[in-house]
């Protein structure tokens, strides 16, 4: 049973754990938090950057000798494996902790199995503790090791009457720019960046994050179906971030040499331009763990209906139109009852406007 100095401990290495966002990709963030036998706090940690020590040994080194015989209160079951660094299971061991208590188990076939190797040294374990918000606090990495796909948050800005444009297609500036900021948080948390076409020809994005101290830049995407809206000059060529631009793999190649960018991915069409899945599949495989789509209506269509999209963020300004294009385009939804209904996980007020974000539930 739980105490409330153990929900205390977890809740702590689950804010310390947060800081480790947008550093980290593509391995988990994780917090820990060390008390002694008598449970006074003795050591803390988080995993800072992807190649560095873990969260536990970052604890482990605060604690020194103090956490012999004490508890570690870790928000991912320690690794089991040794990669970049060691096991963090045996090093718990060797440190002489007593107890764990861990909020989610690891999911990653190589890193899984810290418990039962605590366990099997003596150590007490325990697990669950907190378990739903460790989750959310970790969830790019954890749908990726489940699902073999980055996490996908769906971003836009519209009017209070679902407008994302006028009729005219003038659209600078719908949100504030309290919430245009708060976007550049959003994408200095994300791996990569993914716009379409539309939004290439209409806007020139940057898609870079500014004004966030220390950011790792996220991967900017473009899908570019046709190799027809990127060209040399775009804004999005520049030295700020590193660029991919998707196009199909049935153009010829020097109809997407024509784009100017260093790098180029050619893959399969599907009925909505790239095919989505595979599109994720290969930023996946090239370490890309969460994604922030920022794709006009069309594109956000795509991965609706795809099934590909894990949450939504929009920013509700205060404004209307009664005219121009809605959020988002044909999902592939036709009656009432397919409607992909959503759970609201929070609202905020970002200067004039409302941020709400939402998740889609389970199974759905």
């Amino acid at each position: 049973m739980a105490t409330a100095a153990d929900t205390d401990a977890m809740r702590r290495a689950i804010t310390l754990a947060a800081r480790g966002l947008g550093s980290t990709s593509p391995n988990p963030v994780v917090g820990c938090v060390i008390t002694d036998a008598s449970g006074h706090v003795v050591g803390e940690g988080y995993h800072q950057r992807a190649g560095g020590p873990h969260a536990e040994i970052h604890a482990l080194r605060a604690a020194g000798g103090l956490a012999r015989a004490g508890t570690a209160y870790v928000t991912l079951e320690p690794c089991n494996h040794t990669g970049r660094t060691g096991p963090c299971a045996q090093a718990l061991i060797e440190a002489g902790v007593a107890r764990v208590v861990y909020a989610v188990g690891d999911p990653s076939p190589q890193a899984t199995g810290g418990a039962d190797t605590l366990r099997a040294a003596g150590v007490e374990v325990g697990h669950g503790l907190l378990e739903e918000e460790a989750e959310a606090g970790n969830i790019a990495w954890l749908t990726s090791a489940r699902l073999g796909r980055p996490y996908v948050t769906w971003k836009y800005a519209a009017t209070l009457d679902g407008r994302i444009a006028a009729a005219d297609g003038s659209s600078r500036w719908i949100s504030s720019p309290e919430s245009r900021a708060d976007v550049h948080r959003l994408r200095a948390e994300s791996d990569a960046v993914v716009v379409g076409s539309g939004t290439m020809r209409s806007d020139d994005p940057h898609l870079a994050a500014r004004g966030i101290e220390g950011a790792a830049q996220p991967l900017r995407v473009v899908v570019d179906t046709e190799a027809a809206a990127v060209r040399p000059g775009a804004r999005v060529l520049d030295d700020a971030a590193d660029t991919v631009v998707v196009v199909a793999d049935d153009l010829e190649p020097e109809e997407f040499t024509r784009t100017g960018a260093r790098e180029v991915w050619t893959l399969k069409r599907g009925s909505r331009g790239i095919d989505v899945p595979e599109l994720l599949r290969a930023l996946h495989e090239s370490g890309i763990r969460s994604v922030l789509l920022e794709g006009g209506p069309t594109l956000a269509g795509s991965f609706v209906a795809a099934g590909a999209v894990d949450r939504v963020i929009g920013y509700i300004a205060p404004v209307l139109l009664g005219a121009g294009p809605a959020a988002l385009a044909d999902a592939g939804i036709t009656t009432i009852t397919e409607a992909l209904r959503l759970d609201v996980t929070q609202t905020v007020r970002i200067g004039p406007d409302l941020r709400v974000t939402a998740t889609v539930p389970k199974g759905a």
